[in-house]
């Protein structure tokens, strides 16, 4: 009891013969006084099995109110979910609680360390503290200074503020979608990752994509990818045409995609597998078909036999013959609502049964290959090999269906 509540109480303890407070914390020093090690060696007195932090804070205020503290920023990667104990709060060094979320703002929970205030009203109603004045002062205080501190990190040293990105996304992107002062703060320094592992800013990966990326009806596209390694193919099909991919894979960035396109002008951000890459960025009217009407039932009449109709919607389009035979594409709308259902922790479309458009390049010169076989069975064969890559390609394949097909892979190479 006396180490979590006097652990830094102004007047020493002793307890038998060991004194179990420090009297003198790291928040309580001018910060003029501090090195970096002193600042991290006060983060593992607080959490001793931690990793080190990225970044730190050190609050120290007098007016219009009191505020002393220093927060980090902890390493956070792809974990948004605030915890309990990461923030503690003190009034003259007396510890009060570690549950602050009616005092801070929600995204700047995710920060860890310690606050310390005479000014926050004890023992009060949560509708109390959110309309308090030092409250709301405080918060906005604290949030002021973590979007300085990002920036100063970014502009100083730019290179390091890369390779920390990873670890702090999450925040940022948490604070653009909660906060409308922070965004306006954080798009100067808020970092979009592409497939090749660079980095740019909003504005500098807007500007480097705008010659390559705009259709015909002057929208921008950013593509993204989710997972680069299973998206693969659609990553390679966007590069053959100089187009660039973004690596958007964390738990808020159904949210933060919706936020930009919002904020940005003329901007739609499309998953690579969401059609196929000609229609994503759609820069002219459609190349001739070489199939007729009557070839198309013939081929849709084949596919339904192999692919179930509630599941796979059956179209054709124009593409190039370098263009696989058969793609499968996921729904832009429809993916993201189920990402952001799921993140948001409601799943309402948890029982929904997930569709997939499924794409017949009527230009590829399988599919005349397949029209033109006489065999039957040989003719559902090739059409149904072509199917399964389709699926492989998504990561659909699994079970009986994928030991089906490596049994007659292995059969065509004897």
């Amino acid at each position: 009891m006396l180490k979590k509540y006097c652990k830094f109480l102004p007047v020493m303890i002793r307890f038998e013969k060991e004194i179990i407070n420090n009297t003198e914390p790291a928040w309580t020093k001018k910060p003029a006084l501090l090195a970096d090690n002193d600042y991290r060696l006060f983060y593992r007195e607080l959490y001793p099995y931690a990793d080190d932090p990225l970044f730190h804070i050190h609050l120290n205020v007098d007016y219009p109110f009191n505020l002393t503290g220093i927060l980090y920023f902890p390493k956070l990667k792809n974990n948004f979910e605030a915890e309990k104990d990461r923030i503690q709060l003190y009034s003259n060094q007396v510890f009060v609680t570690d549950s602050v979320e009616n005092i801070v703002p929600d995204f700047l929970m995710m920060m860890k360390g310690v606050i310390d205030s005479p000014d926050i009203p004890l023992n009060v109603s949560r509708s109390y503290l959110q309309n308090d004045a030092n409250v709301r002062k405080i918060s906005a205080h604290i949030t002021k200074k973590a979007a300085d501190k990002l920036e100063e990190s970014f502009k100083s040293n730019r290179e390091d503020f890369e390779k920390k990105w990873d670890d702090i996304r999450i925040f940022i992107q948490y604070g653009m979608l909660s906060d409308e002062k922070f965004y306006d703060r954080a798009k100067n320094f808020c970092l979009l990752k592409t497939t090749d592992g660079k980095y740019f800013t909003i504005d500098e990966y807007t500007e480097k994509i705008r010659a390559q990326q705009t259709d015909k009806d002057k929208k921008l596209v950013y593509l993204y990818a989710t997972d680069p390694v299973q998206q693969h193919s659609f990553v390679t099909a966007a590069k053959g045409r100089d187009y660039e991919v973004l690596w958007m894979d964390s738990p808020v960035d159904a949210h933060f995609i919706g936020l930009l396109e919002r904020k940005l002008t003329d901007a739609t951000f499309s998953r690579v597998d969401s059609d196929t890459i000609d229609k994503l960025v759609d820069k002219q009217d459609a190349m001739p078909s070489k199939l007729t009407k009557e070839q198309e039932q013939a081929l849709e009449a084949l596919i339904e036999k192999m692919a179930d109709k509630e599941k796979f919607k059956v179209s054709f389009e124009s593409l190039s013959e370098n263009d696989s035979p058969l793609i499968i594409t996921r729904d832009e709308f429809a993916r993201r609502m189920r990402d952001m259902s799921v993140h948001g922790g409601m799943n309402f479309m948890g029982d929904m049964k997930e569709n997939f458009n499924l794409i017949v390049n009527a230009n590829h010169p399988l599919v005349s290959k397949v029209l033109l076989e006489p065999d039957g069975i040989k003719q559902h064969q090739l059409m149904h090999q072509a199917f399964d890559l389709a699926m492989l390609s998504q990561n659909l394949l699994k079970g009986e269906e994928l030991t089906r097909f490596i049994q007659h892979s292995l059969e065509l190479m004897r």
